[in-house]
């Protein structure tokens, strides 16, 4: 797996940020928006010049910060997995993105008539282009697809993923999501009037919104057959997933978390597993007044009174949008292999409907499964679970 975020540019400096409970949110400096040094962001603290020279792209290249996060992060997870690119050729790709190239194509829109130079980048901005540029820099020729289901994206990248393995349809697949920070997202989120201007409480009952964060992360997925044969190390089994869609509003989670327990439960009847086999939640948990109480109200739905350590982890990436369901499932993994429950900061009272209290330390627990949700507007609700190897 390969990772990039405002906490570290590995899995081992993002598990050192996460134990150590080292936030990533800073305030917004690296777009030109009104909201410069005053909203709290989980930015990547590199430009895009820096970020495409750690990607050695020429000078006249129309990449997009979505493209070279995606590219950088894709890259990472093919090492850790000890594979080259030159052995990728048949492999299949699954990305996913929202934001897509518009990092580019909204500095220069109003320059595209008039400014030869940078018309490059209107090619660059449908959600696609991320995608081909992934397949181009891994030397893959197969199966390449772009999944954009909102802020499910990537954890719907890894169940298309797992279901073409299943299915025969693949033996190997690269697939996760890449978002950047724009002013569009920006601006869109606060019209919804779901920012927050602080550091996000998520599940606290004083919560007051979200805090935006870019970032990419991919995994390798392998049949049992494929990576036995190579003798490749197994961090971890996908070993469920579920999708389903509560129909109850075009941004809002419906009141009793109906999308987010169908999903929950469509995971764990793929798994074969039951509710009082999971070891560790990790939440959606946006900090949003709907989000945590539809979620928390979906968690006792499954889990009734015996609901096991649960977290969000937005409140140190900020929510990455299409790339967060596959930043979760790297979380889950490495507290998987390390078996610690992930902090859940910024918390301190619990929200008077359900008084539920997320972890707000590092809990060493021995676990074998750990649920990972991702929720998106139009009510697409994505759950994953996640196995040690």
């Amino acid at each position: 797996m390969g990772i990039i975020s405002a906490i570290g540019r590995t899995p081992e400096e993002h598990l050192s940020s996460l134990v150590q409970a080292k936030s990533g949110l800073r305030k917004l400096q690296h777009i030109e928006s009104i909201y410069n040094n005053k909203i709290p962001v989980g930015e990547i603290n590199s430009s895009n010049e820096q970020l495409a020279k750690d990607l050695t792209l020429p000078e006249d290249h129309n990449y997009t910060r979505t493209a070279i996060l995606g590219c950088l992060a894709a890259k990472h997870a093919i090492r850790d997995a000890g594979l080259l690119t030159s052995n990728l050729k048949n492999d299949a790709l699954i990305s996913a993105t929202t934001v897509g190239g518009m990092d580019m194509t909204e500095r220069y829109f109003k320059e595209f008539g008039s400014n030869p130079e940078v018309q490059k980048y209107i090619d660059s901005h449908e959600a696609g282009d991320s995608t081909h540029k992934i397949a181009q820099q891994l030397g893959i020729e197969g199966f390449v697809t772009t999944i954009s289901t909102a802020c499910s994206s990537g954890a719907n990248a890894l169940m298309l993923a797992a279901r073409l393995i299943r299915s025969g349809m693949a033996e190997r697949v690269i697939a996760g999501g890449t978002d950047a920070l724009s002013k569009f997202t920006v601006n869109g989120f606060n019209s919804l009037m779901i920012l927050s201007g602080e550091a996000c409480k998520p599940f606290d009952r004083h919560r007051d919104g979200l805090n935006l964060g870019e970032a990419a992360a991919y995994l390798v997925l392998e049949s049992e057959t494929a990576a036995n044969r190579r003798g490749a190390r197994i961090r971890a089994w996908l070993s469920g997933y579920g999708n389903a869609n509560d129909s109850h509003h075009q941004t809002a989670s419906s009141p009793e978390g109906d999308g987010a327990f169908l999903a929950m439960n469509a995971a764990l009847k793929s798994s074969g597993l039951q509710a009082t086999q999971i070891d560790y939640v990790n939440a959606h948990g946006t900090a949003t007044p709907n989000n945590d109480l539809s979620e928390s109200k979906a968690l006792l739905r499954i889990f009734g009174d015996a609901i096991p350590p649960f977290s969000s982890t937005k409140p140190f990436t900020g929510h990455t949008l299409a790339a967060a369901g596959a930043v979760e499932a790297v979380f889950s993994i490495l507290a998987l292999e390390n078996g610690v429950v992930l902090p859940n900061l910024n918390y301190k009272e619990p929200i008077r409907e359900t008084g539920l209290q997320p972890a707000t330390v590092c809990i060493p627990n021995v676990m074998q499964h750990v649920l990972s949700n991702s929720f998106g507007f139009g009510g697409n609700c994505t759950t994953l679970i996640l196995s040690k190897s």
